[in-house]
């Protein structure tokens, strides 16, 4: 599947305008990430664009949610391994721990994205081109702050060996890329 493809089948499942800014973010953030690591853009993006695809039919249950996205894209044909990623970024539908750099990589950067739209929306602007780095690492000490945002799986940037500061600011450059796309 290629990523026209990707977005027709997303918007099939996905009408609401922040969701879908959420996974062109994710998409974003997943490509920088594997062009940083020398892994398949192609591959991680479309795997960042789908990875919510559920979220309406399942109502964000996070007992369910993943687990339905995997049962859709499978019958779609995508590959094993983005599958595997898409469901195992929500562990608690599947109980299991992530272990694949693929896996942690989804998980974080699916996740930072919230962090940085939070961080931009308290901007007079409420525009990303202003946010830096620090403004979002500062965010991250602050567990009031998108409360509902997980700092932990953010920080699984570090066990595919980046450094939270540098996965910051690859996930903010890719998100400001693409700013007019995400509503930012």
């Amino acid at each position: 599947m290629n990523r026209n493809e990707a977005e027709s089948l997303l918007k099939r499942y996905v009408r609401n305008d922040k969701m879908l800014y959420h996974c062109y973010a994710s998409e974003a953030v997943m490509r920088a990430l594997a062009k940083r690591l020398d892994r398949d853009e192609e591959k991680w993006g479309i795997a960042g664009l789908l990875h919510d695809i559920d979220t309406e039919i399942t109502n964000a249950d996070p007992k369910k949610h993943a687990l339905v996205a995997e049962e859709l894209l499978r019958d779609e044909g995508i590959e094993e391994d983005i599958l595997d990623a898409i469901k195992m970024h929500n562990e608690e539908a599947t109980g299991l721990e992530r272990t694949t750099e693929f896996q942690h990589a989804l998980a974080a950067s699916e996740t930072i994205t919230g962090l940085i739209y939070a961080t931009a929306l308290v901007y007079p602007d409420k525009k990303i081109k202003d946010v830096k780095v620090k403004s979002v690492t500062k965010r991250m000490k602050q567990s009031a702050f998108a409360a509902s945002v997980s700092r932990d799986n953010i920080k699984e940037c570090e066990k595919i060996g980046i450094p939270l500061n540098e996965f910051v600011e690859i996930a903010l450059n890719a998100m400001k890329e693409i700013s007019a796309k995400i509503g930012l």
